[in-house]
């Protein structure tokens, strides 16, 4: 099994409560950060209903709500919380180190 990369996507200075980072990791789809009061949560930025990008969606707490068709899904968990979505979102591992924000992509599919 190969090792998981750690990647340094950026500063946590940089990126407010409610604000969201997208990423293109190699080889991987688009994942957004999202800062939360809760702390930084990642998650595959693609809906999983259709073809939307969740950084464009609306912050509530830890939900994320899908800007196409309102589909909801806790950033925690990657869990729907809300149709027309039927199917989880992949999450990632995010730490803050200092400043830096560091990302490892799951290698779950």
């Amino acid at each position: 099994m190969p090792a998981q990369l750690t990647l340094l996507v950026g500063r946590l200075s940089d990126l407010p409560v409610g604000g969201v980072l997208t990423v293109n990791p190699p080889g991987q789809q688009a994942i957004s950060i999202f800062h939360t009061e809760d702390g930084l949560y990642a998650v595959d930025d693609t809906c999983t209903h259709q073809d939307a990008s969740l950084a464009d969606g609306w912050l509530e707490g830890c939900v994320v709500e899908c800007p196409l068709h309102e589909s909801c899904f806790d950033l925690r968990t990657g869990a729907v919380s809300g149709p027309p979505a039927k199917r989880a979102l992949r999450t990632h591992r995010v730490d803050v180190r200092g400043d830096e924000i560091l990302l490892t992509p799951s290698a779950d599919s």
